[in-house]
């Protein structure tokens, strides 16, 4: 137990002075199995678990979709998809922040990254919110949550990750995510109806044009096709999510390429960012399995699941011990360093309560999105403040009703696991 602890404080440190989480716990991990087992023996695990960690199939989906991602954004057809939804509903009084969340979860379902889709809402619909008078506040608050929905709403790089990291079936995950995902966004356009009817932070937009509405759209709807062929064929059984992603980018390529909005120069950055994103995800997961081992050979997690299995304490209060431990590491970490330190211990402890995986996943992957819109870390709010030129702690009181919002619909699922279960009970075997 002491050598744990010590281990814990070095894990700390390593963080506290800013090294990447994926290095701080291989070190970490590495050096708790130098002590315990000798150092010759800890860098034949470290070779194993390096291969067996990075060597899944299911792996291949994480470049795959972040690649599909980078070319419908290179290609402008994501830019497009923020116009269309604009001239849909921006008519309306709060209308163009209602579109911003409506296009947020266009964008969520091709980018896959919160902060990635923070940073292009910033760029076109921050601008077209503020020169039609709305205030700073709701536009930059707007811009950092539509942003968190690609933390669940699929294809998800967390829910990728987490399914990874658990052995858990990533395509359950992504069709589970759907309508949590789609019940955010509904609670995050009543908010806003509530601030326009309420304040005067959200006037009405330009006079509605059919015209013009349909035009916009006629760009996007090859999109919307090629999602529902990926996230289709995943729920009918017919693809791996791997698979699905291959014919993601299959068909991202044929739409960039039909409609002419994609350079050389511009597949070649894509590629590149794609690769970088990668690389450093596979390091999380490798880094991770490493400190994951470490725990095996102290048998802290056995420890902890024998405390579960003699506790009297109800298993309700355990499970909120993990989500306000995860809503407070959301505080002060990314969600990818929370997954990759917390599942380790909070996985065996839920399927030890008899938790569904699935339904943990979405619980925790929710919990950790909350996180980047509270303070003082607030990925998403410091992406928004930064691309926006808002300040800092405007952005921060901007969100708080949609963290109110946030909270609720976090509560609803995990009293209601049938929101999150449905749909993936009705997926074909």
């Amino acid at each position: 137990m002491l050598t744990f602890l010590v281990i814990s404080i070095l894990l700390a440190l390593f963080m506290v002075f800013r090294m990447p989480v994926a290095f701080a716990m291989g070190l970490a991990g590495f050096l708790g199995l130098a002590v315990q087992l000798g150092p010759r023996p800890a860098l034949s695990v470290l070779e194993r678990t390096f291969f067996d960690s990075t060597s899944s199939f299911i792996l291949v989906a994480i470049p795959l979709f972040i690649l599909m991602a980078e070319l419908l954004t290179a290609g402008q057809v994501t830019r497009r998809a923020i116009i269309a939804c604009q001239s849909w509903i921006g008519h309306v009084k709060g209308g163009l922040a209602m579109a911003t969340i409506a296009a947020s979860v266009i964008l969520a379902a091709l980018v896959g990254s919160s902060t990635a889709s923070t940073a292009a809402m910033a760029a076109s619909a921050f601008p077209e919110m503020r020169s039609h008078n709305y205030s700073q506040r709701l536009a930059a608050a707007v811009v950092s949550v539509g942003g968190t929905l690609a933390v669940v709403v699929p294809p998800s790089i967390v829910l990728v990750v987490y399914g990874v990291l658990t052995e858990t079936s990533i395509g359950k995950l992504f069709i589970a995510g759907i309508i949590p995902g789609l019940l955010t966004a509904t609670g995050f356009v009543i908010v806003i109806k509530l601030i326009a009817h309420l304040t005067d932070q959200a006037p009405r937009g330009d006079k509605f044009n059919l015209k013009k509405a349909a035009k916009d759209s006629r760009h996007v709807l090859p999109m919307g096709a090629l999602l529902i062929l990926v996230i289709g064929a995943i729920y009918g059984g017919l693809a791996s999510p791997s698979e699905a992603a291959a014919l993601g980018v299959m068909g991202s390529l044929i739409i960039v390429i039909a409609q002419r909005t994609i350079s050389v120069a511009g597949f070649s950055s894509s590629v590149s960012r794609a690769v970088k994103a990668t690389v450093m995800i596979v390091a999380i997961v490798a880094c991770s399995a490493i400190f994951s081992n470490y725990l095996a050979f102290t048998r802290i997690t056995h420890t902890l699941l024998d405390f579960v299995a003699t506790t009297d304490m109800p298993r309700g209060v355990i499970m909120a011990i993990i989500i306000i431990t995860l809503l407070v590491m959301g505080m002060f970490m990314d969600q990818l360093a929370i997954l990759s330190l917390a599942m380790p211990l909070a996985f065996p402890i839920a399927l030890a309560l008899d938790f569904d995986p699935v339904w943990f996943g979405i619980v925790v992957t929710k919990t950790v999105e909350i996180g980047l819109l509270t303070p003082p870390l607030g990925l998403n709010a410091y992406v928004a403040a930064a691309q926006t030129g808002v300040p800092l702690r405007k952005v921060f009181l901007g969100v708080t009703p949609f963290l109110a919002m946030e909270i609720l619909v976090l509560l609803l699922l995990l009293f209601f696991p049938a929101i999150t279960l449905w749909l993936p009970s009705l997926m074909a075997r």
